[in-house]
């Protein structure tokens, strides 16, 4: 009924609006046009470069790989292509790839499917060879025969050590290929493109495919109904994006609105050597960036001073990792040039080079087993920073209350896990919850309301991030499933630390639900300009108040989620429901129907509860937690607050109290529910380097053992014993063993941890 009259509303509408609509229009709307399907080969590897037979092997991107995969993203970002969905395959080339694509379009968010049918042929025994060793060996033409031959299948591997990667555990032993040839590549593509990518396109979604050349080849015999003899002569360059177009019959068309069609159409391109008519259409020349990439390097070894010319502004590092060139608002240009000015006025720091860093030591002491000496022998624990200022950009981590509790600290002292001494460290089995706050945002540097304004991380957060992930490896851990929210911060963080643990093959999986609260008209603002506009009080009710919401954004703000394509799109909304004003609202604006759903203009922190908290209840722990997999949650302060108050039994008027340091890995232990953190080799008490809030003896309780008696200890599984990292003499004023002449970078590294 309710249902009935909301269609019968939104009828009313378009009525009024002098624009009248028949009712079945309205009851069944027309089905969208078949999307666009945009076919890339990965860029250059590492063993592409090197002319290494590849297969299923897992090298990475070389830099020009990752350079041709970002110059794709910008082809697609020039022509306006949206993109819905992501296919690639499981191998870190093509991951990689995608994800250089989708951080060009500012699309990470979208759901990314990794599947073993688009991996690139196996190519058994030759897997890691030199092609031109084997050519030597065996003969060039036996050699192409394997490589260019349709049913010829390269001599199997003895033993599949790719049953033993968890990358494929969930294949087969019939799934599980010896060697391939190229129609077996081909075929094993089919069941893939049948069941869902051809779905997604009949449903008017844009597919982004991000494989290899030989599965790509594949896809393009079954979309053209290439014959067998003529489809390996079809080559697939890498980086170079390929578009198809569908009627509503999904037969493959020719855009004619495309420019240059003549020239790109993959017809022209393989003129005279596939006679068969190809549809697809190349979005650049082939060879164009790889000419443009050899006249750079030119241009290097012969123009004195290119390199210092053009790394002003460099696109990318030298590790093909981009540069901090991130768009900045007035307002953050602004504070960041008066951080830089008040630098300008401070003491110029030591220009002595940097000791080694601590958590490189205490990594390399993992690796080899020495077991050191303690880092402060006869020092204390050095005292936590002066917390007393109610706003500080210098101490982010702000906690509201009085001073810490001190009976929690014995209790905490129990809550770290020891490094291993162990050469191999062994790999945690049991099931376990790794929760992340996402690392340093602009925003975070600078004291502003971050709420859903996507952030983008600072370069200070992404080393948060790869140190959560060194961490974590150091100490054994495995996850198979990553929760995150649709944030690029929170997206990224997670990123970086499975790129660390050399599992960006998990699936992760994005949810609105675990987005940061949304601050509504706070959104953006610096807190101190907050305080003194609108009084200490209102900003502190507005800031940690339990259901104190601060002033909504309208509906045509900027700031509404719903005005943003990510929310405003209904594929990853369904859990929403519609709402009746934001529908007529844009239904009488753009004169067709458009139903809205409803989402947040303001939230306090118990809204935002009500909806991290069910997605926890309801999702994480029946698909992942109760089936015994090990989970890695990446969010942000707000949405793990509501985690933790639910695993952590917090109460409600408390919770405001409990600080989320960014970048810092807090283990929740299924078996034993309570939080835990990783020693990082320092010998110091992390619970003082760190501030969790006055709320902190909720989250270091003791943990509760099978009997359900308090333990005595908090292992996780495996007990290890300590290793220690000695700061170096250099470091040390006079004997005195304290921190006060570490450099400020030290001292950083030592905090990240």
């Amino acid at each position: 009924m309710n249902t009935f009259l909301f269609a019968i509303s939104l009828f009313s509408t378009v009525i009024l609006n002098l624009k009248v609509y028949p009712i079945h229009a309205l009851i069944h709307p027309l089905a969208p046009p078949p999307g666009k399907l945009i076919l890339v080969r990965h860029g250059q590897s590492i063993w592409n470069a090197n002319k290494t037979f590849t297969g299923w092997e897992d090298p990475d991107l070389s830099q020009q790989g990752t350079r041709e995969a970002i110059h794709a993203g910008r082809l697609l970002l020039s022509k306006g292509y949206l993109i819905d969905v992501v296919y690639t395959s499981r191998l870190k080339r093509s991951i990689r790839s995608a994800w250089e694509i989708m951080t060009e379009l500012s699309s990470v968010h979208l759901p990314v499917y990794k599947s073993w049918r688009l991996n690139e042929r196996h190519y058994g025994a030759f897997q890691g060879q030199s092609k031109v060793d084997m050519a030597i060996k065996l003969g060039a033409d036996e050699v192409q025969k394997f490589r260019g031959g349709l049913f010829e299948r390269p001599p199997p591997i003895t033993e599949t050590h790719e049953s033993n990667d968890r990358k494929h555990a969930d294949l087969t032993e019939r799934q599980m290929p010896r060697t391939e040839s190229l129609y077996d590549c081909m075929g094993r593509t089919k069941p893939l493109w049948e069941d869902r990518i051809k779905e997604d396109l009949r449903k008017g979604r844009n597919v982004l495919v991000v494989a290899h050349g030989n599965s790509l080849r594949g896809l393009v015999k079954m979309i053209d109904s290439i014959p067998d003899d003529a489809i390996k002569d079809v080559a697939i360059p890498t980086g170079i994006p390929i578009v198809y177009k569908f009627n509503k019959r999904m037969q493959p068309v020719e855009d004619e609105n495309e420019e240059g069609n003549q020239k790109l159409n993959m017809t022209g391109v393989f003129e005279g050597i596939v006679a068969h008519k190809i549809r697809g259409q190349f979005m650049e020349k082939p060879g164009l960036l790889r000419e443009a990439l050899k006249r750079e390097q030119l241009w290097q070894q012969k123009v004195p001073g290119f390199d210092d010319a053009n790394n002003n502004n460099p696109p990318l590092t030298l590790s093909g990792e981009r540069s901090q060139q991130q768009q900045l608002t007035q307002m953050e240009q602004s504070l960041f040039k008066l951080q830089d000015e008040k630098s300008l006025m401070e003491e110029p720091s030591s220009s002595s080079p940097p000791s080694p860093s601590p958590i490189e030591q205490a990594r390399e002491a993992a690796v080899s087993g020495n077991i050191l000496s303690p880092l402060f022998p006869s020092s204390p624990s050095p005292s936590p920073q002066n917390d007393t200022s109610p706003i500080s950009p210098s101490n982010p981590n702000y906690y509201s209350g009085t001073k810490r509790l001190e009976n929690y600290q014995d209790k905490c002292a129990k809550n770290v896990v020891t490094f291993s001494n162990s050469v191999k460290v062994p790999i945690r089995k049991d099931s376990v919850v790794v929760i992340i706050r996402h690392g340093k945002t602009s925003h975070n540097q600078l004291g502003l309301f971050t709420g859903w304004e996507d952030a983008p991380l600072a370069e200070e957060g992404r080393d948060e991030a790869r140190e959560a992930g060194k961490l974590l490896k150091l100490h054994g851990f495995e996850f198979d499933v990553v929760y995150t929210s649709w944030l690029s911060r929170a997206i990224e963080t997670a990123w970086l630390a499975l790129d660390e643990l050399d599992s960006l093959w998990l699936p992760i999986i994005k949810t609105w639900r675990l987005n940061e609260r949304m601050y509504g008209r706070l959104t953006g603002l610096d807190k101190k300009m907050v305080a003194q506009r609108h009084g200490q009080d209102q900003f502190m009710k507005w800031r940690r108040g339990f259901r104190d919401r601060p002033p909504r954004v309208s509906s045509f703000s900027p700031l509404y989620p719903g005005n943003d394509e990510r929310y405003s799109k209904d594929g990853g909304l369904k859990d929403v429901r519609y709402s009746f004003s934001e529908s007529m609202i844009r239904t009488w604006e753009s004169g067709r129907l458009k139903l809205h759903r409803k989402l947040p203009k303001t939230e306090s922190l118990s809204d935002c509860m009500k909806r991290t908290i069910p997605f926890l209840v309801d999702r994480v722990i029946p698909d992942s937690i109760n089936k015994g997999q090990r989970v890695l949650i990446s969010s942000s302060e707000n949405a793990i607050r509501g985690l933790l108050m639910h695993l952590c039994d917090i109460p409600e008027d408390r919770i405001s109290d409990l600080e989320i340091p960014n970048g810092l890995p807090l283990i929740y232990d299924v078996n034993s529910r309570c939080i835990k953190l990783l020693d990082d080799g320092t010998g110091r008490d992390l619970t003082e380097v760190y501030n969790f809030g006055s709320a902190v003896e909720f989250l270091f309780r003791p943990c509760i053992g099978e009997d359900g008696e308090e333990e005595e200890e908090c292992n996780l599984a495996i007990d290890w014993p300590e290793i220690r990292i000695p700061i170096p003499e250099s470091n040390y004023a006079n004997g005195n063993d304290s921190l006060s002449n570490l450099s400020e970078e030290e001292k950083n590294e030592l905090t990240i941890l």
